[in-house]
């Protein structure tokens, strides 16, 4: 299978939340875009021992001043001008998110060609909304309008825009609507993923990819297995495709096809974290490859 192609040069602001055991907000981001051959400038919101799925954690959230203070230093050795992208995810409380606003809009001052990507992490099937008060409201009105890239998973995608998307037609029509919350002049590149519509088959699982009226749809394996990380692996990885391919649709092949891999051999091996490691391979040569087919 050949490699997936690196692009040199490209640096990514990441902002995001860390945690010393396991894999995800940016201790799943970071390594994967590294693994491609980007540079990545991570701010962490929170220092976590482990995923809050476990129920039991140590570590602190951190303010938006210390955020913004972060922000302050990087732009103090003159980088902002040479920052491609933004990517963000969980957003720990309201003070953050408006960090993070700012932090995007600060690198688009210097650099208007800036790619913003926001993972509007919301909540789940199953589970609801688990963020805190105020955060649902503040992905919606200010995260996502200011947005180029947006990865909501079928829930966050019904959340934002208050209309149902169990069909495949239903869905379009949400990912239109969101889109035309998003920042105008952008890419209003949209990536739904989990997605599970009346037409997904038991044992297979869908994601919907839209930008500039077309819609591409990636279907891969149902797994068996919940884990926590992949979403946040998986903005990253759109986010890089499309930024280095330039098409919505090769993006969401590469990243889906990363992305089931890694959670195959995750699955393989019984973990409730995911191999970013042991299945770094996946990220540069995946070991199947699927194509997204336009819908």
């Amino acid at each position: 299978m050949p490699s997936l192609q690196a692009r040199d040069g490209l640096n990514i602001l990441s902002i995001q939340s860390w945690v010393s055991y396991g894999h995800v907000g940016n201790a799943a981001a970071v390594f994967a875009l590294q693994r491609l051959g980007a540079e990545v400038w991570a701010v962490n919101t929170v220092q976590f021992s482990n995923h809050t799925g476990y129920g039991a954690w140590t570590g602190q959230v951190f303010t938006g001043e210390q955020v913004s203070a972060l922000i302050d230093g990087i732009a103090a050795r003159g980088a902002l001008g040479r920052c491609d992208a933004v990517l963000s995810g969980y957003m720990g409380d309201a003070g953050i998110g408006e960090a993070i606003v700012a932090a995007q809009a600060r690198v688009r001052a210097v650099n208007p060609a800036v790619v913003y990507c926001c993972d509007p992490v919301i909540g789940d099937e199953g589970r609801g909304v688990f963020v805190r008060p105020g955060i649902a409201e503040f992905m919606r009105d200010r995260a996502v309008p200011a947005a180029d890239l947006t990865t909501p998973n079928l829930f966050e995608l019904e959340h934002l825009t208050g209309q149902g998307a169990r069909t495949l037609e239903a869905a379009r029509q949400a990912v239109v609507r969101l889109q035309g919350s998003m920042r105008s002049g952008g890419l209003r590149s949209v990536l739904v993923t989990s997605l599970r519509t009346d037409a997904t088959p038991d044992d297979a699982i869908d994601m919907l990819v839209a930008e500039a009226g077309a819609f591409h749809l990636l279907r891969t394996p149902l797994l068996p297995l919940s884990v926590n990380g992949a979403g946040d692996a998986l903005a990253a990885l759109y986010l890089y495709h499309r930024m280095a391919s330039g098409s919505a649709a090769a993006a969401l092949s590469a990243a889906g096809s990363s992305i089931y891999g890694l959670l195959r051999r995750t699955a393989a091996c019984g973990s409730r974290e995911i191999q970013l490691v042991a299945g770094q391979e996946e990220f540069v040569r995946p070991s199947e490859r699927y194509q997204a087919v336009a819908v």
